[in-house]
């Protein structure tokens, strides 16, 4: 009998459009004749939970807690029993009726994540009315979202399932014996999401992508179901996590869970696995595939790369995508890419043409291969999703766009008449030049983000950014100046990074915004890992890996002390402060010393270098 696989996304990822992974591995596996399905449990999970049953039973179990956290939500239970469904019907599809009714003060229960909303009507307008209501529909279900895991799972959010288990997960011996305790509510309502697609579909083999570490844990509660229930179903591994985390796996114990897991692109290795099922391959043909054999762990190294040119459109065939939720949870215009839009994804090019930042995983596959397609069979995609899809959105989700290909790109959407919408990822480099982004605007470009990072001229040298800060400011400049939005990846904590150059990096973040070059951004703290440069060559860099012992799990995320720097923990506050307001155009007066409780140093950076930078002729 032919084997069918049934592809998953497992609780929980962004909930206002799919996942990728999936509709990629479909795309390839029903061009080459496989029986494929897709579901993407997350959405699904999600719209479980807030449900008026759901929530019923939350409130049952939560009126038996004594210290209930919250108490105010859980005497409210009646108003939003009577209200979820109003508020999840508006979030799929939002309309001016229900936007009314969601303003309406007697309408919504407004706690905790209600108080100290200021400026509202200045933020959205006269005419912010979908909007407004976007926002105070979010913040109702973020403060059901803070009841339930104050009170009942401890493991839940909105994108992201027990990630803190999973995050430098060098040993499994944590994760199984979380797999042997009680299912929250939650993970009962995941069983009984994945029983029936079991039942539904009939798979023999089911592939999980597990994108994020707070993917992981619900996935291997399917599987554990599944090993128990219908021990026939094969079941594989894929996606960012085990190609960046268990590179190095030696423990079998989640062999107990799973058959295979797989690295790097998934195509040609689900599509080997689908084979050996139908008796056409064996086992030594697998493709970047560990297995257990021998009560060992072996990896089967074979490696055919699947030319990116010669990749199909994904296929969003079986996916609900009327059943997505768009999100306002900040108001930043930028911000809300995120959350907000149901966008269909494509990578213009494989890995990154630059493959040279040393916090970067350049050693893998999905970085270090650098392939590309044609601007022709880019835009063909493109229509073929605007049919599957009816969305005219997209989101190039690459590590970075090369800038020819994104002039190639918008050249044929023009070329074609397209009308379209879409952002994507860039380095800040100088060929992003004023009539470069006039094309890319002209061609639908809205927005893009980009890796600012230290910001330091000295620390973006040490780390191979191959830009400065003057580069990025008039790139930053020729972009807002076509309407493009500009968005900084920011991090603190680099090796070797002092207090002054914390407090310097303030004060040109604060520039680039108050010169309008940039419109939003995120600070991360930085970690070394096992697979960029730095993880790899510490010493070059001057600190000293020193931890977490590798037990035969997970390996990527490193401990490291360094020297030379600062301990930079204490900055993270006043950091995302000072950001905050800086997206909200406020505090771009302020002395950088000012958003921080302790002693730091005064700048020492010309309060108008970014202005004279850009006036330069």
């Amino acid at each position: 009998m032919p084997q069918k696989i049934l592809l998953i996304t497992p609780p929980f990822t962004q909930l206002n459009t799919p996942y990728p992974a999936t509709a990629y591995l479909k795309g390839y596996l029903d061009k080459k004749g496989y029986n494929c399905v897709q579901a993407d449990l997350s959405i699904e999970l999600f719209l479980k939970v807030f449900s008026k049953e759901f929530l019923e039973k939350v409130f049952i179990k939560s009126n038996k807690i004594d210290n209930l956290l919250y108490p105010e939500i859980h005497k409210a239970k009646k108003n939003y029993l009577s209200s979820i469904e109003t508020i999840i019907a508006f979030l799929q599809r939002p309309n001016t009726i229900t936007a009314y009714q969601i303003l309406n003060n007697s309408f919504l229960p407004k706690f905790h994540r209600f108080e100290n909303l200021t400026e509202l009507d200045f933020s959205f307008g006269d005419m912010g009315l979908l909007d407004k209501a976007k926002y105070f529909a979010t913040l109702y279900i973020e403060e059901l979202g803070d009841f339930i895991q104050a009170n009942l799972d401890e493991d839940f959010g909105f994108t992201k399932y027990a990630e803190k288990i999973a995050r430098t997960a060098t040993s499994f011996i944590p994760i199984e014996k979380k797999l042997n305790a009680e299912p929250s509510l939650i993970i009962e309502e995941l069983i009984a999401l994945i029983d029936l697609k079991i039942k539904n579909e009939k798979p023999t083999l089911i592939g999980f992508t597990i994108p994020f570490p707070g993917n992981l844990y619900s996935a291997l509660r399917c599987a554990q179901f599944i090993k128990k229930n219908y021990p026939k179903i094969k079941i594989t591994f894929g996606g960012g996590y085990c190609n960046t985390e268990l590179r190095s796996l030696k423990d079998t114990t989640i062999f107990k869970y799973v058959d295979y897991i797989t690295l790097d692109d998934g195509e040609a290795s689900v599509a080997k696995l689908i084979d050996l099922q139908n008796e056409e391959t064996s086992q030594d043909q697998l493709i970047r595939t560990f297995i257990l054999e021998n009560n060992s762990v072996k990896y089967i190294t074979n490696n055919p790369a699947l030319k990116h040119k010669e990749l199909p459109a994904p296929s969003y065939e079986g996916l609900p995508l009327q059943d997505y939720v768009a999100f306002l949870d900040v108001l930043n215009p930028m911000h809300r890419m995120w959350s907000d839009g149901r966008w269909n994804k494509l990578t213009i090019s494989h890995g990154c043409y630059w493959a040279q930042c040393s916090f970067c995983d350049v050693s893998l596959d999905y970085i270090g291969r650098y392939e590309n397609t044609t601007a022709e069979d880019l835009v063909n995609k493109m229509e073929q999703l605007i049919e599957q899809t009816g969305e005219i959105g997209f989101h190039f989700v690459d590590e970075a766009a090369p800038p020819k290909m994104l002039r190639a790109l918008s050249e044929e959407i023009i070329k074609r008449n397209l009308k379209v919408i879409w952002w994507t990822n860039v380095r800040f480099e100088k060929t992003f030049s004023t009539a470069l982004c006039q094309v890319m605007a002209e061609a639908g470009c809205i927005a893009v983000t980009g890796g600012l990072e230290v910001a330091s001229d000295r620390l973006l040298k040490l780390m191979k950014k191959g830009v400065n800060i003057s580069q990025v400011a008039k790139v930053g400049q020729n972009f807002s100046d076509h309407g493009i939005l500009v968005h900084a990846y920011l991090m603190y904590g680099f090796p070797t990074q002092t207090k002054q150059e914390t407090i310097d990096a303030v004060e040109i973040v604060r520039q680039l915004f108050e010169n309008g070059c940039i419109q939003s951004g995120f600070w991360h703290l930085f970690t070394a890992t096992a697979h960029s440069p730095v993880g790899l060559n510490p010493k070059k860099y001057g600190i000293k890996i020193t931890g977490p012992k590798f037990q035969g799990f997970a390996d990527n995320d490193l401990f490291h002390t360094d020297p030379t720097g600062t301990n930079h923990d204490q900055f993270s506050d006043g950091l995302k402060t000072s950001l905050f307001n800086f997206m909200n155009g406020a505090g771009l007066d302020w002395d950088p010393r000012d958003w921080f409780q302790f002693k730091t140093p005064a700048t020492k950076i010309d309060p108008n270098l970014i202005y004279n930078t850009l006036n330069k002729h």
